[in-house]
């Protein structure tokens, strides 16, 4: 089974990452466009791994990356598993 992905994003002037859960697709279609978001500014609609979706002004972001959910901290978009560890945020 894959490692499940995060859109981690470094909000300028905040000192921690934004981590969103993100479906396999999802990670696999926005990946090679984040570089265009950021160079653009666009905001744009991510779908959640719990069927959700954030809007993200890319204007307000200073770097983002996919990378595994598993870093400490809370994560929003997360569909819920009995006994996680993880922290779901609901925004």
């Amino acid at each position: 089974m894959a490692q499940k992905q995060a859109l981690i994003l470094h909000i300028a002037g905040v000192g921690e990452p934004v981590r969103i859960a993100l479906t396999d697709e999802a990670a696999a279609d926005l990946g090679p466009r984040l570089r265009r978001h950021l160079e653009t500014a666009s905001t744009q609609a991510v779908p959640t791994e719990d069927g959700g979706e954030i809007v993200v002004n890319f204007a307000q972001v200073a770097t983002a990356h996919i990378g595994p959910v598993n870093a400490p901290g809370g994560l929003y978009g997360k569909a819920p598993v009995a006994a996680s560890r993880e922290t779901a945020l609901t925004p």
